[in-house]
């Protein structure tokens, strides 16, 4: 079978198309086509050895699966073949392997597609979807005002509606350039401020009638992060999450007690350690059938070939998509 390989770490040009053994299901397994892998920023980094443990090479990237059934190991409960499925390997500790044709995986990780949705929104919703779910849980938003950061992005634009669904009393979107404030806003942001330009801060403080956000979903990282925390409300809280948040933010001792005599939380959020198994199929199912109702928007990055996955990373280390880029073998 085809599949996308890491053998050195470096540049989009790293991922090779290569051929590799089919997999066969063990007992308990299925065996998944995969019509659409979820590719994700971290991956980008994984492949430049950026991100936290230096992944063993050679590897298979992708975290993030949806297709079809293809074959059962014995013992496989509750499945046919054919059956639509997606999976999200990285929720059973499997941290690489979806950029394939094929993917063995333990049944009891796979969860049932409504018959409506597109194998590339099941494939969106796992990561970025599982990350908005759980942060609007984390925070509670209802009642506030909300700033998004990367409002455009895979979870930045769940975050958007997810913040209105709970009840925000404003949601402000920020990003990188107009068209994507636009879609931010045809998601349901009541205002939209461009943080590339300079002053983008007094902006966000007119748009809170100079009293700043009591949230601030933040995963820009730098400068932005920095401005996010002048900009916070009293009493209010920073999340920091995402690939670009896990370097020095550069804090300095008179921000730190900002924080403190304005009684103000930075918080951290990791997804990962937040997963309960017993939980998980149950959100995954929350999220599919709020996007096959049309009540839930997945934006759509780009769809490439599997052997375009190095293009496909040069699309998301580019900053020019919006929405989330999948491979589709």
């Amino acid at each position: 079978m085809k599949a996308i390989q890491i053998n050195r770490f470096g540049g989009p040009d790293r991922l090779i198309p290569t051929d590799v053994a089919k997999p066969l299901p063990r007992p308990g397994e299925v065996l998944i086509r995969v019509r659409a892998a979820g590719v994700n920023f971290f991956e980008t980094l994984q492949r430049q050895d950026r991100y936290g443990a230096t992944p063993v090479l050679p590897m298979i990237p992708g975290v993030e699966i949806a297709g079809t059934i293809e074959a059962l190991g014995e013992g496989a409960p509750g499945f046919q073949l054919g059956e639509r499925v997606a999976v999200p390997l990285f929720a059973a500790g499997i941290f690489s392997g979806g950029y394939a044709e094929y993917v063995a995986v333990d049944a009891a990780h796979v969860v049932v597609l409504p018959p409506g949705l597109l194998f590339e929104t099941a494939a969106a919703l796992m990561v970025q979807g599982l990350t908005a779910l759980h942060l609007v849980r984390q925070t509670q938003p209802a009642g506030k005002t909300v700033l998004i950061n990367a409002a455009a992005g895979g979870v930045g634009s769940l975050l958007v509606q997810m913040a209105k669904r709970a009840g925000a009393k404003r949601v402000i979107a920020a990003a990188s350039s107009q068209p994507k404030l636009a879609l931010a806003r045809d998601l349901g942001a009541d205002a939209g401020v461009n943080y590339m330009q300079p002053h983008w801060g007094a902006q966000v403080r007119a748009e809170t009638g100079g009293a700043g956000p009591d949230v601030i979903y933040e995963s820009v990282g730098g400068d932005v992060t920095l401005t996010s925390l002048e900009l916070l409300a009293p009493s209010g809280r920073i999340v920091l999450f995402g690939a670009l948040n896990t370097r020095d933010p550069g804090l300095d001792m008179s921000q730190l007690q900002n924080l403190i005599f304005s009684n103000q939380s930075l918080v951290g959020f990791s997804l990962l350690p937040l997963l309960a198994a017993a939980e998980i199929k149950a959100d995954l199912a929350t999220l599919f059938d709020l996007a096959e109702r049309g009540e839930l928007t997945v934006l759509s990055g780009g769809r490439f070939p599997l052997e375009q996955a190095a293009a496909a990373h040069e699309a998301l280390e580019s900053r020019r998509s919006a929405g989330k880029i999948v491979l589709v073998p």
